[in-house]
């Protein structure tokens, strides 16, 4: 908690949620003094946020959707950004329910590190498409045709920073309510592409950081007319949107750093290195949790395609930023923007921490391009998202870092998602057969 606020029951209004499987901040409002009672003497949320798909359709038959307990962290107060005299806290499940909340692994890891002597440090960064639409306008053009809004961006643009600075000006006030440090803001590739790199946090509040900029961003582009877009591929003529999480351990220091090596990582560094890469590829499904972002992780969408790593490369799935020790870090570049920042966070340190218990050693990095190697196949990424679920599903050591309840859990939710899409029938199946068959 900051601390120039004050107390919780001195806020008017506070806005307590929770985070769903898909990163969505669930909430109600009430009476400050309301709020600081039941952070005092317990609290209760309704169970369905983690039995309904991403288009709020419940697919456990078996539940009766209770109240289920829930605790308010106070440590998580912030100030709400639109309108004085309220705040807003983060809660979440307890007790056995609990294990089913991706925020709560993430804390069970960090914990983990914790206990093995680390203290970890993390930032995530974004990329999101801007559109010049309405919730009535996307739904009058059926979600076709959309107007993107700044058509003529270019990356790193001067004219585009210049042109509509009032308008983040306004973003950046939001988020600093809120106590989101953006580490820089630029535009990016493609029409109304913009990138916010958020400033790196301790522990926990490096992932809720980043799951309040997205549900905040929305909220903040939608009162100025705008739609922010932040799924993994909005169109296959435009890049795929990137959510790269940036992680460092510390003990006594840096602890990936060791000026000495030739590629300047520790052992430590390594053997974190290691699990993450044995690991990703049978725990995708965690960070690529749409059917949507496989369409993302293919050659030519300047994301990765199998459990590479390389020293300042781009084109792996792990990239060394090493131009310091102090900054020395692993940057993770599977996650999309759309990625469950907690989840990414769960399954990086449980991959990484797993690596340093084992003794793990990395292959060698690549050097040049990832996009053309070969890779082995059990490096290969899964090639959808129901491969990616059956690939978590058999991963005994998944299992055993995250426990069965949350993996079969996990499962379930994302072949309901998968179930939904082969009903679709998309543009491409229509314009590709109505006249052949």
């Amino acid at each position: 908690m900051t601390a120039d606020l004050p107390e919780m029951s001195a806020f008017k209004d506070m806005h307590v949620g929770l985070f769903d499987l898909d990163g969505l901040f669930c909430h109600k409002l009430m009476q400050g003094r309301k709020a600081a009672k039941l952070a005092d003497k317990g609290y209760s949320f309704c169970d369905v946020i983690h039995a309904w798909d991403s288009a709020e359709v419940q697919w456990d038959d078996h539940r009766t959707y209770i109240d289920r307990p829930a605790k308010i962290h106070t440590d998580t107060l912030r100030r709400w950004p639109f309108g004085p005299d309220a705040g807003l806290m983060i809660a979440d499940f307890t007790g056995d329910y609990g294990v089913l909340s991706p925020r709560n692994q993430a804390a069970r890891q960090l914990d983990k590190a914790a206990a093995m002597g680390f203290e970890v440090t993390a930032a995530f960064e974004y990329e999101f498409f801007l559109l010049a639409e309405t919730p009535d306008s996307l739904r009058a053009k059926n979600y076709r045709d959309l107007d993107h809004f700044a058509k003529n961006n270019r990356t790193y643009s001067l004219q585009s920073a210049a042109a509509h600075g009032d308008l983040f000006d306004g973003l950046r006030a939001v988020m600093e309510t809120l106590d989101i440090g953006l580490d820089s803001l630029h535009t990016e590739l493609g029409p109304g592409c913009f990138e916010a790199p958020l400033a790196v946090a301790k522990g926990l509040k490096a992932a809720d950081d980043a799951a309040l900029f997205r549900n905040f961003a929305r909220a903040y582009f939608a009162r100025q007319g705008l739609t922010s877009v932040f799924m993994s591929k909005l169109d296959p003529g435009l890049s795929g949107q990137s959510g790269h999480f940036h992680i460092s351990l510390h003990k006594d220091g840096p602890a990936f750093s060791d000026p000495a090596a030739p590629d300047g990582l520790s052992q430590t560094a390594h053997a974190f290195l290691a699990g993450l890469l044995q690991l990703m590829p049978e725990m995708l499904v965690l960070t690529a949790q749409t059917v949507n972002a496989y369409k993302r992780l293919v050659p030519g969408a300047w994301a990765p395609t199998w459990a590479s790593w390389g020293v300042q490369n781009r084109t792996c799935a792990v990239r060394i930023v090493n131009d310091t020790p102090e900054a020395t870090r692993i940057e993770f570049r599977v996650p999309a923007a759309d990625s469950n920042p907690h989840a990414v966070m769960a399954l990086c340190l449980a991959a990484g921490l797993h690596g340093i218990e084992q003794g793990l050693t990395p292959p060698p990095p690549t050097t040049g391009s990832a996009y053309d190697v070969t890779p082995e196949p059990a490096q290969r990424f899964p090639r959808d998202l129901i491969e990616a679920a059956d690939r978590l599903e058999a991963s005994t050591t998944a299992r055993q870092l995250l426990g069965d309840t949350f993996v079969d859990h996990w499962v379930r939710s994302r072949r309901f998602e998968v179930q939904d899409y082969l009903r679709h029938v998309s543009d491409w199946e229509i314009k590709r057969y109505i006249e052949l068959f």
